[in-house]
């Protein structure tokens, strides 16, 4: 069944908001200062990084060549990056108000 028409762009466009998001609370939070890192910040930028890869991989998921013109395996590979960037930024978000 293929996927509804204006799925790919909508998912490019909510991953690319996501990203700048995240890249403001970086720009926010402190990656800039020059002090030593502990490990709980250490643990911040690695979770944002790996959500950053995860959003940036969504467009270029969703518009891959598929086997058939009705098949919709690229758009659910880029629905699960989606997700999981999403939840990596939002739990670097979650640490660094914790720790």
């Amino acid at each position: 069944m293929p996927s509804p028409t204006g799925s790919v762009p909508a998912l490019s466009s909510a991953a690319a908001t996501i990203f700048s998001i995240g890249i403001v609370f970086l720009g926010y939070w402190g990656v800039h200062e020059s002090a030593k890192w502990r490990l709980s910040e250490v643990t911040v930028v690695v979770f944002a990084l790996v959500g950053f890869a995860c959003l940036g991989l969504v467009p270029w998921m969703a518009t891959r060549p598929v086997a058939t013109e009705t098949s919709d395996a690229g758009i659910r590979v880029a629905r699960r990056l989606f997700l999981a960037g999403v939840a990596a930024i939002w739990l670097a978000v979650a640490l660094s108000v914790v720790a």
